[in-house]
């Protein structure tokens, strides 16, 4: 990855400067420091708007930033506001669930000039297997020459660059193989899932969630939300958690286990539990993901109830 040429990110931030006066917007609370963000998730390449930009922007952020729902278990609000979020993710060193990290991600990509979108998904639940209402999930759609690439930074172990809006097209990334296709007047992304009993046998896929190409307004999103930091038919609500993407594998705090990641091929992984006593717990985040809470984190694993049938 090529280091950024001196001033040119100084450069942007000057027309950003004129761009946010001509919007009648006041400096500060406004404003995206465009130069911490980039630090933050460790990017220190071209910022003119390109698909390989696109690319490491994406894979930086999530090997950065954590994907998590700690707020929610030691006192803290979750807000859609951006300023906020930014400062939670940038300033406090600290992840967030999808609607924060995708949120971000898309402020990041507006600023630098990318034609991107907020699009409302929703999510098939791993453990009740049905899935979410609307806006359940955010993902974001960026245009490139006329090219559509779907990028998400906010759903744990899930693609790490954007993948190319192509209907049945099988996309190998190092985590693993993904595909669109579309269905009625939704997207659905899978990804193949293997064990042990379909090695050497043909691919079976999985579904992740689907999505609308609708535009969305951050505010629709807002209701969700809320729901998922008070609803027991909630991931977020039910168990405390904070995971990270490392370069062959992922890290994964959950209630009183720490599970680490490894990958042994495109499909295959190997995964090591260790059970955690709860004063350990502090140290573990704080060295393994760099996050220090400054509330009491209750290390909540419970199960969840299943949502009514409309969901």
């Amino acid at each position: 990855m090529r280091a950024c040429a001196p001033g040119r990110v100084g450069n942007f931030r000057e027309r950003e400067r004129e761009r946010f006066k001509r919007r009648g917007w006041s400096r500060g609370r406004q404003e995206m420091d465009v130069t911490t963000y980039l630090l933050r998730i460790g990017y220190n390449g071209p910022t003119v708007p390109s698909l390989d930009t696109l690319r490491a922007l994406h894979r930086c952020h999530l090997l950065s930033v954590p994907f998590e729902s700690l707020s929610i278990h030691s006192g803290e609000k979750i807000t859609l506001n951006p300023p906020e979020v930014y400062d939670k993710i940038v300033r406090r060193h600290r992840g967030g669930f999808c609607f924060e990290n995708n949120s971000l991600f898309y402020w990041l990509l507006k600023e630098l000039g990318y034609q991107a979108v907020i699009l409302s998904a929703h999510v098939k639940n791993v453990f009740t297997k049905r899935y979410g209402p609307p806006c359940d999930h955010m993902v974001l759609l960026v245009d490139l020459s006329g090219q559509q690439w779907l990028c998400d930074v906010g759903f744990g172990n899930s693609f790490r660059t954007p993948l190319f809006l192509e209907p049945r097209t099988e996309q190998t990334q190092e985590n693993g193989f993904f595909r669109l296709w579309p269905d009625d007047n939704m997207w659905v992304l899978e990804r193949f899932q293997e064990t042990a009993e379909l090695q050497g046998t043909a691919r079976a896929w999985s579904s992740l969630y689907k999505f609308t190409l609708a535009e969305q307004k951050l505010a629709d999103f807002n209701s969700m939300c809320d729901y998922h930091q008070t609803s027991p038919s909630s991931l977020f609500f039910c168990k405390a958690f904070c995971s990270l993407h490392l370069p062959l594998g992922m890290r994964t705090y959950m209630g009183l286990r720490l599970i680490t990641t490894t990958y042994t091929g495109t499909t295959t992984c190997q995964k090591d539990t260790r059970e955690l006593k709860k004063e350990e717990i502090p140290s573990i985040l704080r060295e393994m993901f760099g996050i220090v809470l400054t509330g009491k984190l209750e290390p909540k694993d419970e199960d969840i109830i299943p949502p009514p049938p409309i969901y």
